[in-house]
């Protein structure tokens, strides 16, 4: 394996989900039994390391060329539980949401059209030939949408404040089960009380997506490379997902002025990170 480039890290969040392996067909169920066996894993910055060194070439390679054979790697009550990185995959979809993101001519500079185009014509001819995949891990750059912070409940939290060595963690895990069944309970919530609007439109896209898989995996948020940017005492106190279930149940409860309360502190809290990134 050729050595990764030592590169900035992004400030992104991701919503993990590990399947067991007997929901992969053979040889890939074989792939990855074999592979959880390794010593020598690699960690989610190595992906990003590896994805980002390929845009100092020139041209740049925005998407890899072959697809990634990694995983993540989780012992769920004894089963063996995967979750493939699927990076080329995933390239291919951030790139269609590139041009929301940046205004044209710094799109340009960064991904010029001419590899951008032919980067979209790879991606229609593969589609064409796997029309049902899905990545296994969804990303967001300077934030956590609230709508992920649904599907977990505060005391799946987990918070390693780390060492001079190692960063630290923040992440929650939790039954694919229980993810659905609030996923269900907060949609019911939501539409009885306001009807339509962004949180609901984010709840129904990411509930669609777990139901693609099996029943029996483990959902993860993990606030990744998010733990950089924010202090010690701002982690330390976070419990975003709390929050959320309290809005919720205010809602559910006719309870106007809680809800408010609730949604006012999240807004509050993730605005003051995502204003960082014009600040940057």
């Amino acid at each position: 394996m050729p050595k990764v480039p030592s590169v900035i890290v992004p400030y992104a969040a991701y919503l993990r989900v590990y399947e067991p392996l007997a929901a992969f067909p053979e040889p890939e169920r074989g792939h990855w039994a074999r592979y959880a066996r390794r010593p020598d894993r690699p960690s989610y910055q190595d992906e990003l390391r590896r994805s980002l060194a390929d845009l100092l070439p020139t041209p740049p390679i925005p998407v890899p060329v072959h697809e990634s054979g990694d995983a993540f790697v989780a012992d769920v009550d004894g089963v063996l539980c995967v979750c493939p990185w699927r990076t080329r995959l995933r390239g291919w979809q951030a790139l269609g949401e590139l041009a929301e993101e940046l205004p044209g001519p710094v799109l340009d500079a960064v991904l010029p059209p001419v590899v951008r185009r032919q980067t979209s014509q790879d991606y229609e001819r593969w589609l064409s030939r796997n029309p049902d995949a899905r990545p296994w891990i969804r990303t967001s750059t300077w934030h956590v949408p609230l709508n992920w912070f649904v599907l977990v409940a505060d005391e799946e939290r987990e918070y390693d404040k780390g060492s001079d060595e190692d960063a630290p963690v923040l992440r929650y895990r939790t039954p694919m089960v229980q993810a659905r069944r609030r996923v269900a309970r907060g949609l019911k919530a939501l539409k009885d009380a306001i009807d339509e609007g962004p949180l609901i439109d984010g709840l129904v896209d990411v509930g669609r997506w777990l139901e693609e898989f099996h029943p029996r995996s483990l959902v993860e948020l993990d606030y990744g490379g998010l733990v950089h940017v924010l202090s010690a005492e701002q982690l330390d106190g976070d419990h975003s997902a709390a929050d959320v279930a309290e809005g919720i149940e205010a809602l559910r409860t006719g309870d106007g002025v809680g809800a408010g309360e609730a949604y006012g502190r999240l807004v509050e809290r993730w605005r003051a990170v995502r204003d960082r990134r014009s600040a940057n």
